[in-house]
């Protein structure tokens, strides 16, 4: 019979909303569909990753459990790593809140 843990601390997991796991589900079918393009299977992402096939199915379904790291890895295999490094690179809003902070120091 095994032994039940108790007293063990509930599993972390990020609260996603919504509308950002439509983000993260879209991310992971671009990544499939990326995968497929280039003829690569999960054992080879596997292979050359050292990802799991279950992390890899996951990271393929959007999962948020999965870190940031692996999914890093697996677009560096994809050759879209610099997509990512492209994340907030043009900030638009944040300029323009900016802008309103010294428009108002000057005044």
């Amino acid at each position: 019979m095994k032994a039940l843990k108790q007293n063990s601390p509930p599993k972390r997991g990020a609260t996603v909303f919504p509308r950002n796991m439509k983000i993260l589900n879209s991310l992971g079918e671009n990544i499939y569909l990326a995968m497929k393009r280039r003829k690569i299977s999960q054992d080879l992402m596997h292979n050359r990753t050292g990802i799991s096939k279950p992390t890899l199915r996951k990271i393929i379904q959007g999962d948020p459990s999965v870190s940031i790291g692996h999914y890093i890895n697996v677009l560096a295999v994809l050759g879209l790593q610099n997509d990512f490094s492209n994340v907030g690179l043009d900030d638009e809003l944040g300029r323009k809140l900016q802008d309103i902070e010294l428009i108002n120091k000057k005044r």
